[in-house]
């Protein structure tokens, strides 16, 4: 078991202090290097072993990532130089694989809007892109014989330090407290970018920051919504349906709750980094109603991890915290809509089970409090699984939590929402974005084509289980 920071001895307390240093001088490097990115240039990436465009710099298959470089292929990728005949530099080589490869760029804090040029003058395409921990950006990209495209989205890119000199209290999933150094792709000081599907095919990649006219989607949440490392959540899918005036800022993490989102200061984190005109989609609920055990995601002595501490009265504490979320957020200026917690689902019955009825039913509460719109997606949840019959199995991968199929099926059920609530954010959802009925779920699970990419880690989402042991299991 690790141990917490006050629990180290000295010489692990001055490797640790050694190793934060290192990060706030990487951190500091990332903002100095590279041409200057915090100053509006732009960096441009020209994929394959032919000559490089002008302006652009060369990017080779066999360039792993290193941070004297600032940016590369993380380790375990095999892409592959594809050089083709032509005049035009930039398009006449690109680089493909027949599995999952994976792109970083050492950066700073912020959000970025990313250009991609695919294709291949030669050859069709068929390209799917994710970003960071597997957030959904681009869904089988096609292009036909010859033809080559650009296309754009916005990252969220963010480190756990907060101004002052404080910083977000991470987890053992997030944070190796041991060495100072992020365990995932959320916290550490890069973007990352995921390509893969039948034939991806990248010609080219330009990173600049995004500008300010930009509007931040910020979610609250817990396992059921973060981005997770195997199966997917709807916060992960959300970006797939906006346009590139639109960044999704997933904060949700595995075992948070309305108390605990508070004391680890990831509601601070969001806080410094919102502005006016910003959204603020909150769900919680599913680790508010333990009162039990203690959550994996921290230390055994850590005592801040104990469901007691963080455990919410349905009727009470839950519906008063996200009233007094959404209300905090307003007065920054924000757009706060609270989001139901989805209902848990009974594998053997493939029926909805009432565990989270409580916490369903009351953030309507919670809503009606801050005067704020309102997604019901606990009854949702439930309408879809009552549609859906014993596919409905393949919506959840346990008894909690979405696998793919459910994520692009509860980020739809979201959209819609958000279509019907007459949000302004609706007018940057892309024009792709199917109509959504929850009693009617399309994609059905036959016509469900989204590719699924083999995980980097075979393991379930992390999350602590009703008896505080993390669910593991098959993929």
């Amino acid at each position: 078991m690790k141990k917490s920071f006050i629990e180290l001895g000295g010489k692990e307390k001055k490797t640790y202090l050694c190793n934060m240093m290192k990060r706030l001088l990487t951190s500091f490097a990332a903002a100095m290097s590279l041409t200057m990115v915090s100053h509006a240039e732009t960096l441009r990436f020209d994929f394959g072993s032919a000559e490089a465009a002008e302006g652009f710099t060369a990017v080779t298959s066999d360039m792993t990532y290193s941070a004297e470089r600032g940016f590369g292929f993380e380790p375990g990728a095999a892409p592959v130089d594809v050089v083709r005949w032509g005049d035009d530099l930039l398009t006449r080589d690109h680089v493909t694989s027949s599995s999952p490869f994976y792109f970083s760029v050492r950066l700073p804090e912020g959000n970025y809007k990313v250009t991609l040029t695919l294709g291949d003058t030669e050859g069709t395409s068929c390209t799917t892109v994710k970003s960071e921990v597997r957030r959904l950006m681009m869904e089988s990209f096609r292009t036909g014989r010859g033809e080559v495209m650009t296309v754009s989205f916005v990252v969220n890119v963010r480190r756990p330090e907060l101004s002052k000199g404080n910083e977000i209290k991470l987890n053992s999933r997030e944070m190796d407290y041991a060495t100072g150094m992020a365990k995932t792709f959320t916290w550490d000081d890069k973007l990352t970018l995921q390509f893969y599907d039948t034939s991806p095919a990248v010609c080219a990649v330009e990173i600049e920051p995004a500008g300010d006219d930009v509007v931040t989607v910020f979610i609250i949440g817990d396992s059921t919504v973060t981005d997770q490392p195997s199966g997917g959540t709807w916060g992960q899918y959300l970006p797939r349906w906006f346009d590139a005036r639109v960044v999704v800022a997933n904060h949700a993490e595995s075992g948070m709750t309305i108390k605990g989102f508070r004391f680890s200061r990831r509601w601070d984190k969001i806080m410094e980094s919102a502005r006016p005109g910003d959204y603020l989609l909150i769900q919680l609920g599913t680790n508010d109603e333990k009162k039990r055990g203690h959550d994996p995601m921290w230390d055994a002595d850590d005592h801040a991890g104990d469901w007691v501490r963080t455990h919410s009265d349905p009727e009470k504490d839950y519906v008063w915290g996200l009233a007094t979320m959404a209300l905090e957020a307003k007065r920054h200026g924000m757009h706060p809509v609270i989001v139901s917690p989805m209902t848990k689902i009974d594998r053997r019955t493939a029926t909805a089970t009432e565990v989270m009825t409580p916490y369903g039913l009351n953030a309507r509460r919670g809503a009606e409090l801050a005067e704020c719109p309102y997604v019901d997606l606990w009854q949702m949840s439930r309408d879809m699984i009552n549609a859906l019959g014993r596919d409905a199995l393949a919506v959840y991968s346990d008894g909690t939590h979405t696998d793919n199929y459910g994520a692009y099926l509860f980020s739809l059920a979201i959209v819609q929402t958000i279509r019907d609530l007459g949000l302004d954010l609706s007018k940057y959802v892309l024009p792709d974005a199917p109509t959504f009925d929850a009693r009617h779920p399309r994609p059905s699970l036959k016509e469900f084509s989204c590719p699924v990419e083999p995980s980097r880690r075979a393991r379930k989402p992390s999350a602590p289980s009703a008896d505080g042991q993390t669910e593991f299991g098959p993929l």
